[in-house]
């Protein structure tokens, strides 16, 4: 089949628009993406009651908002009361779908979604969606970025902080639509179908939600299986698990990945060479994209680069603005971003590693030693790794937040290791402990919510205290 670069003309609905008018729905959740989705339902005549299990205090401004807004607002402990006359329910991402009174509901017939659920019942823009364990946000930016280049209107958000159902509510237009699509996102989507597929890789990770290993993959496995032959999947053939899934696919299969993991023969795809890209695409042909002047280091974001310029050229981009946007993108915060050098020692605030392999991703860009600052909460994931990682690259390992103990254990037979109870004290004892030319990665492998509101909390609070650090050595 022929596949054509997206344009209004492909554009298809997803699903029926649902009938919301009159409807009592049951929003799980008070975050950015709870409130995003109240804001809509109550925009369409829904009666809405938000719920969310936190402590009320930290959760009064949200509440006094919703009331504005006519919503219900129930916060504490979960009661089956609060589902009972419900006809939808709509679950942040941050609420497990398998929550008991959501379990009870669902037996009873009445619908359990997520907001892109919602979101996609609503629109008929064709979607690029990008999910992974890691490296997400970096390549939706990119493909964002790509595309706006080409001269599309595009909205980029999603699992980044700006939920697709705020897209849907606004009345915004766009030619597509970028989003980043976590697997909690995905658990609660039933006709979610992308017109670009995108998955980058699958570690492990938030097996403190999922049973196990299994899980987790089946769940990120979700993201190809509503699409259809003209669709569009890719997906990075140098990782086993995600190969496995993009071969599954009904869509047409566009790998990416290095020379040895991707048949010479192939007829579609992106192949990593030391030079950078080389792109097969119909009906493009072959085509060289450089990575020359391509800022962001480690294999890692070359291979983010490789499905980033795929997606996107499936999508209606040229090659050379394409190679443009890589020459000039510079990063995003807290992904190896360099804070500040003190004294000949290096800051690098990489927040966002909050698993075992985005640490090890991070470690393999370093070829000098490394004081290693990591801990926070643990996601019931094998830290043992690390044990191997540190032993080969990490000079100092400090270690803080709930999972101190447990890394101190696996660490301190490999490397020197330092606790701490603070992030103030984590970077004045990684600079005690270095020398100049030496850096010092924040690069945690555990979730931030331990101390922090989130991983980017974290890290400014890492970066606070590394200039501050600056401001004394300067006196």
């Amino acid at each position: 089949m022929t596949h054509q670069p997206i344009n209004q003309s492909t554009k298809q609905q997803m699903a029926k628009e649902m009938h919301l008018e009159g409807k009592n729905t049951v929003v799980v959740g008070l975050g950015v993406t709870g409130r995003a989705v109240a804001r809509f339902l109550r925009s369409r005549g829904a009666a809405v009651c938000a719920a969310d299990s936190a402590d009320p205090q930290p959760l009064a401004a949200a509440a006094a908002e919703m009331a504005a807004l006519g919503v219900e607002t129930k916060i504490g402990p979960h009661s089956s009361e609060t589902f009972a006359g419900a006809d939808l329910i709509v679950v942040s991402p941050g609420v497990p779908h398998t929550l008991g009174p959501l379990r009870e509901a669902a037996g009873r017939g009445v619908p359990v979604i997520g907001e892109i659920e919602l979101a996609c019942r609503f629109m008929s823009t064709p979607i690029v969606a990008v999910s992974g364990t890691n490296g997400k946000t970096t390549t939706t930016t990119l493909i964002g970025r790509m595309l706006e280049a080409a001269g599309m209107q595009v909205f980029v958000g999603g699992n980044i902080g700006n939920p697709l159902i705020g897209f849907v509510d606004s009345g915004e237009k766009a030619q597509i639509a970028v989003v980043e699509i976590s697997s909690f996102q995905l658990d609660t989507a039933d006709t979610f179908r992308p017109k670009v597929a995108v998955m980058l890789n699958v570690a492990e990770d938030h097996l403190d939600r999922y049973p196990d290993m299994d899980a987790y993959i089946a769940s990120k496995a979700r993201l190809f299986r509503n699409q259809r032959p003209d669709d569009d999947a890719v997906f990075n053939a140098s990782d086993p698990r995600v190969r496995a899934m993009g071969e599954a696919a009904v869509s047409r299969r566009l790998p990416f990945g290095w020379a040895q993991d991707i048949d010479a023969a192939a007829t579609e795809g992106a192949v990593l060479t030391a030079e950078g890209i080389r792109v097969k695409m119909a009906p493009l042909g072959t085509v060289d994209i450089s990575l020359a002047d391509f800022g962001l280091p480690g294999p890692h974001n070359r291979e983010n680069a490789a499905a980033a310029v795929l997606a996107a050229m499936a999508a209606g981009a040229d090659a050379k603005r394409t190679e443009a946007v890589l020459s000039a993108f510079t990063g995003l915060a807290h992904r190896l971003e360099r804070v500040a050098t003190v004294e000949g020692v290096t800051f690098y605030d990489d927040s966002k590693a909050t698993n075992v392999d985005a640490v090890r991703r991070a470690l393999e860009t370093f070829s000098g030693p490394v004081v290693l600052l990591l801990g926070g909460r643990d996601k019931n994931t094998d830290l043992g790794p690390l044990a191997q990682i540190a032993a080969a690259r990490v000079q100092q390992a400090v270690v803080m937040g709930e999972a101190a103990d447990r890394l101190e254990r696996l660490l301190a037979p490999v490397v020197a290791v330092t606790r701490v109870d603070s992030m103030a004290a984590a970077v004045q004892t990684a600079f005690s402990l270095s020398r100049p030319g030496m850096a010092v990665l924040l690069s945690p492998a555990c979730a931030s919510f331990d101390w922090y509101e989130n991983y980017a909390r974290r890290g400014e609070d890492f970066r606070r205290q590394v200039e501050a650090l600056q401001r004394r050595e300067k006196a």
